[in-house]
């Protein structure tokens, strides 16, 4: 295998929403690559970076499948990302890696939700970016329309740099305005093209769009606007040094078109991707962590080794695979590094460049390079691996919390058996699931980002794992609160022979700022409660807040002051002041006006302008807040916040309301208090569950 230096390396990550074509534009560039003799198609369900079973059944991106080919003797580091909101965190993860972005737009819908999600997330990484309208040979696919809405959502500064040779069924090639060529291709979907001059129907738009190019460009660069307002022309090298100098700096986004089921085009954006995407490093030194010290990497192999683990896979015959940008220095195999976020040492057994499934051995990577390793005993992504002499660390990825929750009940004992291991190796490869086993129910609540998420998941335990479970309806993460205070006392005293158990505080309860979640504060003077015991004041209140008082769910946002108490010296012990806080805690949650908080939603809402009355009459019945509307190319946008337990069902009513055409997204905003009549709800319902007694209510 070729050993690439870091000034050959380009790293792209293929983002946009869900079904927008990245897949099938990453097999089309591993098709002119080289890579396999045929054409692969995710209707066939054949592509390299699709390869697990569910993207296959489902034909769609589920994990980021990584490629990797060399054109124009540079290699190109491919990412095919997933579109849909479930799975977005790995578009996130990709991007935090990647210095270039093919940000996919479907020809006859524009911009979509999440291809705006994916442009933020590549904003916040400094991430360039080429925009590329696909599907140009759909029905009712316009070029024009297209980039509208792109410059309508993301500005002036997309650009397009091409031009179709026809729509719809008569696609067949592009005009490249910075050579001012065209490209005619076969319809054989061979990739094959002939160059030739520009058609004469599209000679005047061409002119037209270039100009307009020319002029953005010339914008950008004080050298070259001096000699465009001079010549009134700029050379091909003055364009696309101006246009390269105005991707990195985030400033131009050059829009091609293509189709890349058809293989139209593809190789044009290829071309662009090695002129103007910077290489690793080419926009700056990245920022680490040394011993709390901020301090900055160059990335380049002569430096010390350091690197970031952005994706980890659970291979069930391979084991774990972690995947990692090289930040600085080099890598071979058999040398030992440190996971400098667990402060372990691991060694690098061997090194694989991935084809989708397919592993190749290299012997060497350099600065700027992505590469997997099979095997390592601690790492995980997010974790940073980096030579023992230089320990840095790199910022991890923020993902976003969980959204949903259910209930995971196994078939069989056999199935309860091994359901914890297949939970702790999917949570390896998929940082976004939580699991945990509630204390108060004895059930194991699974959260993840949305129902297809935790439902995926669920069949990945039984094809991958053999493990059948049954999914139960979500479980709100309710939470309890105060709203009043309280002052209680509370003594706990213990005589059974020899040395009893002897505890007593004052404490007062009082509310803080919802999102402040606890303060504890000791006020204690004079000996009145020796400090030995102040923390297990604090940690018996501690556990007991993990069981609300009015239904069972934790309390949060209030304040303890520990102000006054006595002890024995004989019989008082941690134990029982702890017991005695525990006592004088739900004493006081109960005088100082308990109440139940719920999980509220941001949630946006994409449906044809014809239906938005029926979804905001439906929204109304649900409890929800509309924050307003607006309107997006054919689809109207309702934002609106709305309680988690309102939207469980959701997905199916819009279904039904739109006819398969609206969907939605949705994400945790913040906890707001219960109405009253839906609190009496949850707390028969808490009784149900066993979450608390009668007499407790």
């Amino acid at each position: 295998m070729k050993e690439y230096t870091t000034q050959e390396i380009r790293n792209i990550a293929l983002i946009g929403h869900g079904n927008s074509g990245k897949t099938s534009l990453t097999s089309a560039m591993l098709f002119d690559a080289g890579v396999g003799n045929r054409l692969t198609k995710v209707d066939q369900g054949n592509t390299i970076t699709d390869f697990e079973q569910e993207e296959i059944d489902r034909k769609i991106t589920i994990s980021t499948g990584v490629a990797h080919i060399e054109w124009n003797k540079i290699k190109i580091n491919i990412l095919d990302t997933p579109g849909y909101g479930n799975f977005l965190w790995d578009a996130q993860a990709a991007l935090r890696v990647v210095e270039g972005a093919l940000v996919m737009v479907d020809a006859s819908s524009g911009v979509e939700v999440q291809t705006e999600k994916g442009w933020k997330y590549a904003s916040d990484y400094g991430v360039s970016r080429i925009i590329v309208i696909n599907k140009i040979d759909r029905d009712r696919a316009s070029f024009d329309k297209a980039v509208d809405s792109i410059q309508d959502v993301f500005g002036r500064g997309c650009i397009p740099v091409q031009l179709p040779i026809g729509e719809e069924g008569n696609f067949k090639g592009v005009v490249d305005l910075i050579n001012m060529k065209a490209f005619v291709y076969e319809t054989d979907e061979s990739g094959k093209f002939q160059q030739s001059d520009i058609p004469a129907d599209l000679k005047d738009k061409a002119e037209e769009k270039r100009m307009e190019m020319v002029e953005m460009i010339a914008e950008q660069d004080e050298e070259i606007l001096n000699k465009y307002l001079e010549e009134g022309e700029l050379s091909t090298e003055d364009i696309i040094k101006g246009l390269k100098e105005g991707v990195k700096n985030e400033e131009l986004f050059p829009i091609v078109v293509t189709s890349a089921g058809m293989n139209i085009g593809v190789q044009q954006i290829l071309d662009l991707v090695v002129s103007i995407i910077p290489f690793p490093g080419e926009t700056g030194e990245i920022k680490a962590k040394q011993k709390e010290e901020e301090i900055s990497i160059k990335v380049d192999s002569s430096e010390p080794f350091s690197a970031f683990i952005f994706k980890t896979l659970s291979d069930p015959y391979a084991g774990r695979i972690n995947i990692m940008k090289v930040y600085s220095g080099t890598l071979t195999p058999d040398r030992v590094v440190l996971n400098t976020v667990k402060e372990k040492e691991e060694k690098i057994a061997n090194l694989v460049l991935l084809m989708g499934k397919e592993q190749t051995p290299v012997e060497k990577v350099n600065a700027g390079d992505i590469v997997a390793t099979l095997k390592l005993k601690e790492t995980l992504t997010n974790d940073t691996l980096a030579d023992p002499k230089r320990p840095v660390i790199f910022e991890p990825i923020k993902f976003a919390e969980a959204s949903i929750s259910f209930a995971l009940e196994p078939k069989t004992r056999q199935d309860e058996d091994k359901l914890s291991t297949a939970l702790t190796r999917i949570g390896e490869e998929d940082p976004t699931i939580k699991y945990r086993r509630d204390a108060q129910t004895k059930e194991l609540v699974i959260s993840g980002n949305g129902q297809l998420h935790i439902e995926i998941i669920v069949s990945k335990l039984k094809k991958r794992f053999g493990v059948d479970v049954l999914l139960k309806p979500p479980k709100i993460p309710y939470l309890e609160t105060i709203k009043g205070k309280a002052d209680i006392e509370s003594k706990y005293k213990k005589q059974t022979g020899g040395r009893g158990q002897y505890g007593h505080v004052k404490i007062k309860l009082e509310p803080i700022q919802r999102g402040k979640d606890f303060e504890f504060v000791d006020e204690i003077f004079g000996g009145a409660i020796p400090k030995n015991y102040i923390p297990s004041v604090e940690k018996g209140i501690q556990e007991a807040r993990q069981k609300g008082i009015i239904a069972g769910y934790p309390v949060v946002d209030f304040k303890v002051v520990l102000y006054d108490g006595s002890y024995h010296d004989v019989d008082s012990s941690d134990m029982a002041f702890k017991i005695a806080s525990s006592m004088a805690f739900k004493r006081g949650v109960k005088e100082a006006k308990p109440t139940i908080l719920e999980p509220i939603m941001n949630v946006e809402i994409y449906a044809p302008e014809d239906q938005m009355g029926d979804i905001m009459g439906n929204l109304n019945g649900r409890r929800g807040k509309p924050l307003g509307t607006e309107q997006r190319g054919k689809m109207s946008i309702i934002k609106a916040q709305v309680p988690l337990a309102e939207m469980l069902d959701f997905e199916p009513t819009l279904t039904s309301i739109t006819g398969g055409r609206g969907y939605y997204t949705m994400e945790f905003s913040h906890y707001e208090e219960v109405p009253a009549q839906v609190q009496q709800k949850i707390i028969e319902q808490a009784k149900k569950e066993g979450r608390i007694q009668e007499e407790e209510s």
